[in-house]
């Protein structure tokens, strides 16, 4: 028997730095057990540049991503979504358009290294921690599905690695 590949929706109000880093890293990490995507309440123009550069400096794919919205979730022929994750506080305050699929929702908010200001090696800097944090909290959740079976009290174990190191305070004290 096949196992269901597991459709994650990443959010977060721009679409442009940390949802596109999760986005790329669990498509690298997954095996083909997961497949990402991103979208945002309110996307920018096009990717943060440095989002990019991070993502092709950690060996991920960094080319064809594009800020989108979420209501392109909602329409006809949309994935069905298994899990929606917000990693920024704003996404996680606002209400979600009606998504095909269960949706089971986490809140893993990293601070955004968009606001970061400095040097180009000190914004590369804040970009390189941010994608690390993403990626102990996507490791974490793959491991979570490595048997092909997933956790007994998946909302809990989603909870739990929302709050991980680098967790905004909304994260370490999400419901």
């Amino acid at each position: 028997m096949t196992e269901k590949t597991l459709n994650v929706l990443f959010l977060c109000t721009g679409n442009s730095a940390r949802s596109i880093l999760a986005e790329s890293i669990l498509n690298g990490e997954g095996n083909g057990r997961f497949r990402a995507f991103s979208a945002g309440s309110h996307p920018k123009d096009a990717p943060n540049p440095l989002a990019l550069e991070t993502l092709k400096a950690m060996g991920y794919r960094s080319e064809g991503f594009r800020s989108k919205s979420w209501d392109e979730f909602t329409e006809a022929g949309a994935p069905e979504i298994d899990f929606i994750i917000t990693v920024c506080d704003s996404a996680a305050g606002e209400a979600c358009p009606i998504m095909r699929g269960p949706g089971r929702r986490a809140h893993w908010g990293v601070e955004d290294p968009s606001h970061v200001e400095g040097t180009h090696e000190e914004k590369l800097r804040a970009f390189a921690q941010t994608a690390t944090y993403l990626k102990s909290r996507i490791m974490a959740f793959i491991n979570l599905y490595k048997d092909g079976g997933g956790p007994e009290d998946p909302g809990g174990k989603l909870k739990e690695i929302g709050a991980m190191e680098g967790a905004t305070e909304k994260a370490r004290k999400a419901d």
